[in-house]
């Protein structure tokens, strides 16, 4: 079973990814922000990583940053619901290493898709 961290500082999000994922037949692990998510993967290394842009402690483009630096074969989601400055946004995550992109709110069908390619990938 493949194995998906969602990074999300909104709990409402990260249970939606959780049921849809699991649904779909992913085990997932869940993190606050970006710090909890890195010390998760490091404990428990997953086969994608889907994370927020805009959290406390840490942000998505740090924590990308980091994991592909750590981990140069992370595979990645962003995902965002910052309106006017989201096309920066994901610009930066897709330079860090992020292989996909997905705005808020997202349809569960667009976000199975970007999780299916990047597990292929």
């Amino acid at each position: 079973m493949q194995r998906i961290l969602v990074i999300d500082d909104e709990e409402a999000i990260r249970e939606l990814l959780r049921c849809v994922l699991e649904q779909a037949g992913y085990y997932v692990l869940e993190a606050p922000n970006g710090l909890v998510g890195l010390q998760i993967y490091r404990t428990h290394p997953v086969d994608l990583v889907i994370t927020d842009m805009r959290m406390p402690e840490k942000s998505g483009l740090e924590t990308i940053q980091e994991l592909k630096h750590d981990f140069p074969d992370a595979r990645i989601i962003a995902i965002s619901g910052q309106g006017d400055i989201q096309p920066q946004l994901f610009g930066c995550a897709q330079q860090l290493g992020a292989l996909h992109t997905v705005p808020k709110p997202f349809d569960l069908a667009q976000i199975l898709t970007a999780v299916q390619d990047a597990l292929q990938h």
